[in-house]
């Protein structure tokens, strides 16, 4: 029965999909691929991307057509002139950057990064974008809160040693002469 369940089983297809890790995926003009997923590594589409593209620790330029999704973490976006991406573009602690004419299908999500786009860029649905520096007031804030603590503490403990010897100790007196030396005439 389990023979008959293992070879009833389909496998998983992947036709004309680019998985890489390490290795840089580039689409050539006029040529298409289905998804594109890139781990450490940067998707160069000059021709067209049928589906999603997803890179995480690498950037990604679009200079033809994503008939998808595009979604980036820790790495620069970049659509060059007349670029289109079909659906969503989401990036996360990286750039983003549209030339003229682009075009985003749906929304664009950009999260602690930073957004250049050209006034021709259209953007169909939601834009949302929050800045880096949005995410570094608690940790600025904290940090000031830990260094007032620091500074407190460090003030409470010299006056406090201040305040034990209010004067500078006196000098230890001179030892007396010694009686055991050279004879003297």
């Amino acid at each position: 029965m389990l023979a008959v369940f293992a070879l009833a089983a389909v496998p998983a297809r992947a036709n004309n999909d680019a998985v890489q890790f390490g290795s840089d995926i580039y689409v050539a003009p006029g040529s298409s691929i289905h998804d594109a997923v890139c781990f450490f590594c940067s998707v160069n589409a000059q021709g067209s991307v049928d589906h999603d593209i997803v890179v995480f620790f690498g950037n990604v330029h679009i200079a033809g057509r994503s008939n998808h999704d595009v979604v980036n973490f820790f790495g620069n976006v970049r659509v060059d002139n007349d670029g289109i991406i079909a659906h969503d573009l989401v990036s996360f602690f990286g750039g983003v950057r549209l030339g003229d004419s682009v075009s985003v299908g749906n929304d664009m999500v950009v999260m602690f990064g930073s957004v250049r786009a050209s006034n021709s860029a259209i953007i169909a649905g939601n834009r949302v974008f929050q800045p880096v520096w949005v995410l570094l007031i608690p940790f600025l804030i904290l940090g000031g809160i830990i260094y007032a603590i620091v500074i407190g503490v460090r003030s409470f403990r010299s006056r406090r040693l201040y305040a034990a010897y209010p004067f500078p100790p006196p000098p230890p007196p001179p030892a007396p002469a010694s009686s055991v030396g050279p004879h003297q005439p």
